[in-house]
């Protein structure tokens, strides 16, 4: 099995502290704008998903998402989240923590291509 998406030890203790006081979270790849590339933490039903929305998969037993237009250019990375001492984006959970999420990559492999190709991303259904 091949993952999409990780997070680092510190990204998972940053998580774990966000929904032991906010409940369930969620994660959307921000695609630019007003907060770069950040991955962005919301509480669950305070960010909706739309049918333009693809499930890379899951963090800290939290849900990852990015616009299907955005995954068409980083399908052949898996995306690591971390944790480091800064601002968060100015939408997302963490940013009062003086902690914030990043997103670092690295290419999949032509294994990891291939079984990636038989196990498409689920799309958000209406």
């Amino acid at each position: 099995m091949v993952l999409r998406v990780t997070a680092t030890p510190e990204a998972l203790a940053l998580i774990e502290r966000l929904a032991n006081e906010h409940g369930p979270l969620l994660f959307h790849q921000s695609g630019g704008c007003c907060d770069g590339s950040a991955p962005m933490c919301f509480p669950v039903g305070e960010f909706l998903v739309g049918t333009s929305d693809v499930q890379l998969g899951e963090i800290g037993a939290m849900p990852f998402y990015m616009t299907e237009a955005h995954f068409t250019y980083w399908q052949h990375t898996q995306l690591v989240i971390d944790a480091v001492p800064g601002n968060g984006g100015m939408f997302s959970l963490e940013r009062p923590t003086g902690l914030r999420f990043i997103t670092r990559s690295r290419l999949f492999d032509d294994a990891e291509n291939a079984w990636l190709d038989a196990h498409p991303v689920a799309r958000v259904q209406a």
